[in-house]
């Protein structure tokens, strides 16, 4: 593809906050655009766990790129997937061969979940990134809810659910809270031979707290709204083995319906590609201004990108920060190109927040510290905020009005076709024993078949 003569030509590699932040500062600007991305659409990260849930629905957190962006007449939306650069002739590389000229390179792939030199494990224990994790971990769980239905209702028993989430950041925070608040409250009255409220939710963190990027106290408080809605939180717990129905911990094998992965984070490999030196995460070291050593036309931003703020803390893998970088970045293309000097990347932390289950969560803002229903509230509106297109927000909210009021989740919906559906049950059927739970008498369970 080749540049339009005389208007300078920037590629953006990445529809995720930060590359989506910097195409809209760009939008209508006297530049020609190119966002590359393998997925059509943006999806907002933080509610990912909320479709994995069965609370909303993917449609309800992603949007078109080229839907968000069609009034930016300079930016043109490709579906792609880049595998490699031409540094020297300021080219990018497709997977089919194919390259793109710029002017300027703005790189921000994102970053996927890390096993840790355990890559196997990602068969058996899921990580959330993308839709397709999401609907892959609302499906496993709520499997795992029918198989138990099936076997006591065919045998007048079942063995005890067991969930395990791996990581005590914020996404395993919400993920677990979220399965241990569903199977106490909307699938109770679901199911007729099984008492969900009886599943097991355990969430094993290898550091002494949960969520240990916020305050002792709020860290204490998140524990102790975990344990209310009944997660067991083990801390200093390193899951070292993971296989088909079992996980260890500290030399014991733990047996379990469902494990998902929630720690760990490693960049695109998109990073390396580049030549520029990363950590070991595959972020880059970027300069202050966002750009790689050596190539002041190449910027890495969001989760690709590896900075030290003025406390010497690295700048944090955030949506806000990645949204930030972006606009930065953006601003200083623009700036260059009217002789103006290029300005340094400056964190603002806006504060931080989780959610823990209904009406628990806790946040961090200004200087203050929130928790319970007040953090719960303002980290629902903030999210709904940054929702991008009014459809979305306001579909969002409906949702968790009603999810609220009734306890309901609005997209239980376990998808696939026949064959992948009986595959997943034989998985569950075959693995290791864990000890019966819910039992109910078998003369109960056989009257309900006739």
């Amino acid at each position: 593809m080749q540049k339009k003569p005389g208007v300078p030509k920037i590629i953006i590699i990445g529809g995720g906050f930060g590359g989506l932040w910097a195409a809209k500062a760009l939008a209508n600007k006297p530049v020609d655009v190119t966002l590359i991305d393998r997925k059509n659409h943006h999806v907002f990260q933080p509610l990912l766990y909320q479709v994995a849930t069965a609370v909303l629905s993917p449609g309800e957190i992603a949007q078109p790129i080229r839907r968000i962006l069609h009034n930016a007449k300079n930016i043109e939306v490709i579906l792609g997937d880049v595998t490699g650069f031409d540094k020297e002739n300021a080219k990018v590389v497709l997977t089919d061969g194919s390259t793109i000229g710029y002017d300027y390179l703005i790189v921000a792939a994102g970053a996927r979940h890390s096993y840790f030199g355990h890559d196997e494990w990602e068969r058996e224990a899921p990580g959330l990134k993308t839709i397709e994790d999401a609907v892959e971990i609302r499906r496993r769980v709520l499997l795992a809810f029918e198989h138990a239905e099936r076997e006591a209702y065919l045998n007048g028993n079942h063995r005890r659910l067991n969930f395990v989430v791996v990581g005590g950041g914020p996404t395993g925070v919400e993920l677990a809270g979220a399965i241990a608040d569903i199977a106490r409250t909307a699938l109770a009255k679901d199911f007729k031979v099984i008492d969900t409220r009886k599943t097991r939710v355990m969430l094993f963190e290898g550091s002494d707290r949960v969520l240990g990027t916020f305050a002792a106290e709020l860290s204490e408080s998140a524990k102790k709204q975990l344990e209310q809605i009944g997660v067991e939180v083990r801390l200093n717990s390193f899951v070292t083995e993971i296989e088909a129905g079992r996980v260890k911990v500290a030399g014991v094998w733990i047996a379990c319906d469902v494990v998902l992965w929630a720690t760990g984070v490693a960049a695109s490999p998109l990073g390396k590609k580049l030549g520029a030196e990363t950590d070991k995460a595959g972020r880059v070291f970027v300069e202050k201004d966002l750009s790689v050593k050596g190539f002041p036309n190449i910027f890495v931003i969001g989760d690709m990108a590896s900075l030290l703020q003025e406390n010497g803390e690295p700048v944090p893998g955030v949506s806000p920060a990645a949204m930030q970088m972006g606009t930065l970045t953006a601003k200083n293309i623009i700036g260059e190109l009217n002789g103006k000097k290029r300005e340094e990347f400056e964190y603002w932390d806006k504060g931080t927040m989780a959610t823990i289950g209904r009406s628990k969560a806790i946040a961090e803002a200004a200087g203050m510290k929130f928790k319970g229903f007040v953090a719960w509230l303002m980290w629902l509106f903030l999210h709904v905020f940054f929702l991008i297109g009014f459809r979305n927000r306001l579909s969002v909210m409906l949702s968790w009005f009603w999810a609220y009021l009734t306890r309901e989740r609005s997209a239980r919906l376990i998808t696939g076709d026949a064959d992948e559906m009986q595959n997943a049950l034989q998985v569950l059927e075959a693995r290791p024993p864990i000890p019966a739970a819910n039992r109910k008498t078998k003369s109960k369970a056989q009257k309900r078949r006739t």
